[in-house]
């Protein structure tokens, strides 16, 4: 049977054979007695499917869990699953409805059931993709935030903070979301610039002596207005504040306030304040203690009459909404409106104008400001002790500068809304009495009890219909996971937890809630430190997504997919013909051949090496077909090493180490530090640098070339030297293996179960062994001057070759002038290594002071390294090749030149396209310099 290695490398040939043996093993879980190190997973929505924002970040998170736990600690990542409230309930209920029924009609138990049941059918489609990608998640301890334990959690936590007066019920302002008649929070919001108008109203003065012209771009909310603003100190309208409008078509009067709020720039400086559908207004109504006048229904359609609240509701009549309205969505009333103004000649203009305009990111309706009774978290007592921790250094954020970021929005935060009009998540934990008295409890029989101590009898009680956002449940997850409200051993173990990954949008959203409720409930931070990442954009920069067609899903890069099947996917459920097809043509140019099989380790190596301290990641997909390229070097690389050892006495005996095995020895543990200090400062990229430039460089490029002379047993080097050339390139590569290891875990597992047993180092896993540890007094001063000196001096006649289109293979005769002391005793010293690997046919010396021949040269510091070339190269031939060479470039040149020159270009062309044309006018520059420059060297001979 053919020996795997004996094959090119082929990632599928390993990576679900070696993920299957972990698990199956419990490699994941917590082991040892070494320090405890915890990371929890940001837990991704049940619906959801592995992303490129997953992959990379669950990369960074597996890095560091591969990382610690071979340093010996007890590591626990911990992994779970969201219920992912509203995107859960409108999967299942589309389902519902293209089977002929409704959520209505199934009822709210049998619905549920049906979600359920989803869940225990689909619901984990992206933890088996995260496997996918080598996630060593602690599987065993997966968690749900509907589980059981969590429910029992979330209870906890509602009803404590109810009784310490932090939560509580009250009608408020909020995202509504009209399509799904749910409050939704602002990460649930996409607000875009979108064209509309501005459409200018005349406001009678209710005294008749003319108007004001008040601008807005939603007509529908006059019928809710409550005043009209302008600003104190605009002379134009100073002495009208105090006076009333007749506000149009409702035939009622409202004041004219000042407030600073108003811009007198903007418009006519005068703005028409409805409390209770717009959040600013909202703010100046209660400065001057206006109405909140609700003219919506849930669905945003237009009620028959206002419901009016607010600190001067009770002194306003009722206020009927005019017939012809009633009943209309938002949009039809708008049009019904405008109409109505233009026929009372109260509408002077309609102008064209661009705002920002918000959606729900799930149902695409436009987003209501709308007034409802909610429950809220009182958060300014939980803020202080939370902002007190980061500036004390108990937790610290890295980059460093999100904390100013997590400080700006500590400061300005607001009572947080906590309940959905949904039936999928944690049920609100509180019942009604007959008279609408709330009873918050652990559960209904207690619930009832305190009712009937109340009312002196048992009554019935009805329950909240609401849920909980799904960022109260997420916001406890780091203790809950681990036990809480028990004292659990690995509550003791683990909490706080050592790091949280995470993306910068979410700081507010989960970073700041769950150091608030860990404070308030385990007093202490829930992680010591955060690692804010990059989005991952593409590769000029823009975000990914569906409708631009330049997602990418992370399993195409790793298992490949054809043209045909990528140009499906990403045009599937696109409903414009157009853009489907633009999309189509955009991806057939891109890909015409598919995207080929990379690899789960090609994939997690270029996240890795793009994790720089930033904010935007460019992902490009050259980078992951090189570091494609990097595993088979890697591959072969090891086949080559294992090929040296044909017995174990090959190994075994006085062994002598030379100058590049004492040099390949001290790179190694340079290259330990390195990383070691990289992960230590969570600087992936610097980390994967340092491992490429190791292997692909040093050890790759170098210390396999420098090893073949030895062990071919060229001029005086015996066995003592073959042997030390056989360890050195083992041990060096068993232990490159543990090192890199945790970017790339199939690949090296794959080589160490080979290279391990060898010397003597095998193993039950690679991921089991420890991790190198750098020894920085086996780094050889001389040896590395040595070997770096001897990789100038090969480079450097590398370097005559390719100028001068010589063949490798033709030796060459080589004069050596100038230099040092040194340089002359390295000479004699080292020379094996240039003649096999310079091809030097001859080295000779010349005076300092002799004319040298007609010769190509090459400096290394001070020595001057000449290959003459009369009778090595038809000189004729090779000048008329690089004055062709010269024009060729010369003209791409002039094209790239002129093409920058144009304005067009660079106004109209993406700024990714014009660096690129400016990086290749450099390059084609220097190409063209160093042209010239040997046709000159030509003319000399």
């Amino acid at each position: 049977m053919t020996d795997i290695l004996d094959r090119p490398f082929a990632p599928a040939e390993i990576e679900t054979h070696w993920y299957a043996r972990w698990e199956e093993r419990g490699y994941f879980a917590p082991r040892g007695n070494g320090a405890p190190y915890c990371i929890m997973l940001p837990p991704p929505n049940v619906t959801g499917t592995l992303h490129m924002g997953h992959a990379f970040q669950d990369t960074l998170m597996d890095i560091l869990s591969r990382y610690h736990r071979m340093r010996g600690e007890q590591v626990l990542w911990q992994p779970g699953t969201d219920h992912a409230g509203i995107a859960t309930q409108m999967l299942v209920e589309r389902q519902v409805v293209q089977e002929g029924g409704s959520r209505q009609a199934l009822g709210r138990s049998a619905f549920l059931q049906r979600v359920w049941e989803w869940r225990q059918q689909s619901g984990d489609t992206i933890v088996r993709q995260m496997r996918r990608l080598g996630a060593s998640c602690d599987w065993s301890r997966e968690r749900f935030t509907l589980d059981s334990g969590l429910s029992h959690a979330v209870t906890e936590v509602f009803v404590r903070l109810h009784e310490e007066g932090l939560i509580y019920r009250g009608k408020r302002l909020v995202n509504w979301d009209p399509v799904l008649r749910t409050a939704v929070s602002d990460l649930e919001v996409l607000s875009s610039e979108e064209d509309g108008f501005l459409w200018h109203i005349r406001y009678p003065l209710s005294d008749g002596s003319g108007h004001l012209v008040v601008a807005t771009t939603r007509p529908e909310t006059l019928l809710g207005d409550a005043a009209v603003a302008v600003n104190p100190e605009d002379p134009r309208y100073q002495h009208l504040i105090g006076k009333t409008l007749r506000l149009p078509l409702m035939a009622r009067e409202i004041p004219i306030i000042g407030d600073e709020y108003v811009d007198p720039e903007f418009g006519s400086g005068c703005v028409k304040i409805t409390p209770a559908h717009d959040f600013n207004d909202y703010q100046v109504g209660q400065r001057h203690g206006l109405p909140l006048i609700n003219i919506f229904t849930p669905e945003a359609g237009i009620r028959e009459e206002a419901e009016i609240t607010g600190p001067a509701a009770a002194a306003l009549p009722a206020i009927r909404i005019p017939a012809e309205l009633r009943g209309l969505d938002r949009y039809q009333a708008r049009q019904q409106i405008v109409a109505a103004l233009q026929a009372q000649e109260l509408l002077e203009k309609i102008a064209p104008h661009k705002l920002m305009v918000p959606r729900g990111d799930r149902s695409g309706a436009v987003i209501e400001p709308f007034l409802t009774d909610q429950w809220y978290v009182r958060v300014a007592p939980l803020a202080e002790p939370a902002i007190r921790a980061v500036e004390e250094g108990r937790i610290r954020f890295v980059p460093e500068n999100w904390s100013k970021t997590y400080f700006d929005w500590m400061g300005r935060i607001e009572d947080w809304c906590i309940s959905r009009q949904l039936w999928w998540g944690h049920q609100i934990p509180a019942w009604y009495g007959p008279d609408g008295r709330i009873f918050v409890a652990r559960h209904e029989e207690e619930a009832q009890t305190e009712a009937a101590r109340h009312y002196g009898m048992p009554v019935p009680l009805e329950r909240d219909p609401d849920v909980l956002d799904t960022w109260f449940s997420s916001a406890l997850w780091p203790f809950t996971t681990l036990g809480w409200p028990e004292k659990s051993a690995d509550l003791a173990t683990f909490y706080p937890t050592s790091v949280l990954v995470t993306g910068f949008d979410i700081i507010f959203f989960w970073v700041a809630r769950m150091i608030m409720m860990g404070l308030r409930f385990l007093d202490d931070v829930p992680f010591h430190e955060v690692y804010v990442h990059g989005l991952v954009r593409d590769s000029e920069g823009q975000k990914m997504s569906k409708s631009k067609g330049n997602v990418l899903d992370p399993l195409d890069l790793i298992d490949g997919i054809t043209l045909d099947a990528l140009v499906a996917k990403r045009t599937r459920g696109l409903m414009q013909p157009q853009m489907a097809g633009k999309i189509e043509k955009a991806t057939r140019k891109e890909f015409p051949a598919g995207i080929p099989a990379f690899g789960t380790d090609a994939l997690r190596f270029t996240f890795a090496a793009l994790a720089t301290q930033g904010r935007d990641i460019k992902f490009d997909l050259k980078r992951v077909e090189g570091n494609r390229n990097f595993c088979n070097k890697l591959w072969n690389a090891s086949r080559y090493a294992l090929m040296q050892v044909q017995a174990v006495a090959d190994l075994e005996g006085d062994s002598v180490l030379l100058a590049p095995d004492r040099w390949i020895i001290g790179r190694l543990q340079e290259t330990e530090a390195a990383v070691a200090e990289a992960f230590a400062q969570y600087r992936f990229s610097d980390a994967a640098q340092a491992l490429y430039q190791f292997f692909w460089n040093d050890y790759c490029d170098w210390y396999i070339e420098l090893s073949k002379p030895v062990l071919r047993g060229e001029g005086a080097f015996g066995a003592a030297e073959q042997r030390g050339a056989r360890n050195t390139l083992l041990k060096v590569l068993e232990a490159g293996l543990r090192l890199l290891h945790p970017v790339m875990p199939f690949l090296t597992e794959e080589l160490w179960q080979r290279v391990a047993p060898v010397i003597g180092k095998g193993g039950e896993s690679i991921s089991l062994a420890a991790y190198p540890q750098a020894d920085l007094t086996r780094i050889d001063g001389a040896a590395d001057g040595d070997v770096q000196w001897l990789i100038h001096v090969i480079r450097a006649l590398r370097s005559v070759r390719g100028e001068m289109d010589i063949p490798l293979a033709r030796p060459l005769p080589v004069l050596l002038q100038g230099g040092t002391a040194q340089d002359r005793e390295r000479v004699q010293r080292l020379h094996p290594w240039l003649h096999s690997l310079a091809r030097a046919a001859s080295l000779d010396w010349l005076d300092a002071d002799a004319m040298p021949p007609p010769a190509a040269l090459q400096l290394v510091d001070e020595l001057k390294i000449l290959v003459p070339l009369a009778g090595v190269i038809d000189v004729a031939a090779e000048q008329a090749r690089i004055a062709k060479e010269i024009t060729r470039v010369a003209q791409d040149l002039e094209k790239a030149q002129s093409k920058l020159a144009q304005p067009d270009f660079r106004n109209r062309a993406p700024a990714a396209v014009v660096e690129r044309e400016l990086a290749r006018v450099e390059e084609l520059g220097v190409a063209l310099e160093e042209l010239k420059n040997q046709h000159q060297r030509l003319d000399a001979l």
